[in-house]
């Protein structure tokens, strides 16, 4: 018999390492003492779990010079750390993607993305009120997307605009094989958020960053 409570799997981080590998999904670089204050824990015990997760391969550092003292150690994730994040059936959307190419060709492909994309508009407007002030609209885009895998957050800036960003995209396997998918998300965006509004995309995974951020202003910003 075993003792209470299944054992671990290995291939599975203790939760706190999965705290940490989700804190720097979302925020990027950060040091041992930035984790540490966020999941209250010691700044000792992060570390040991930072470099049980190094020995894994899912995380690495570079040293940031300080001006006091030796350098900090920024911690990030490395593509190993990919598979412990929401991935939306990749493996067989990629499939269906090929399969759908080889069938219908490439503008068949656009037709099946658009349609999809018309079903999303759909299921979005019926969750997100048309006349709701554009703060309440993104919140609400937000939950959704965070109900999808995106880990999701919006951020209000100083000129009034909003920042939409998605620190993670369980769709980054299909969206590489048919990029056609990141200009569907900003249709479906459009059409959520209304005339009057403008998105453009600052910051795009496929384009080798973090997570995609999207800017977001009415006319008056």
């Amino acid at each position: 018999m075993t003792k209470r409570g299944a054992i671990r799997k290995k291939s599975e981080p203790v939760p706190n390492r999965q705290a940490i590998l989700r804190l720097l999904k979302q925020q990027g670089p950060r040091d041992s003492e930035s984790l540490a204050a966020q999941l209250g824990i010691s700044a000792m015990g992060v570390r040991q779990h930072l470099y049980a997760l190094r020995t894994k391969g899912l995380v690495t550092y570079q040293e940031e010079p300080r001006p006091i003292g030796r350098p900090a150690k920024m911690w990030c994730l490395t593509p190993a750390a990919a598979p412990h994040f929401p991935d939306a059936h990749a493996g067989l959307t990629v499939n269906l993607l090929n399969a759908a190419q080889q069938t219908f060709g490439e503008e068949g492909v656009q037709r099946l993305v658009a349609r999809c994309a018309k079903g999303q508009v759909a299921g979005y407007h019926a969750r997100i009120p048309a006349r709701a002030p554009l703060r309440a609209r993104l919140e609400a885009l937000v939950s959704i997307s965070n109900e999808e895998g995106f880990m999701a957050e919006v951020q209000r800036q100083p000129d009034g605009s909003f920042l939409l960003i998605e620190n993670h995209c369980p769709i980054s396997a299909a969206a590489h094989v048919c990029p056609r998918l990141c200009d569907a998300e900003m249709d479906v965006f459009r059409a959520i958020l209304g005339e009057g509004v403008t998105i453009e995309r600052a910051e795009h995974m496929m384009a080798g960053a973090r997570r995609c951020v999207y800017r977001i202003r009415t006319a008056e910003n």
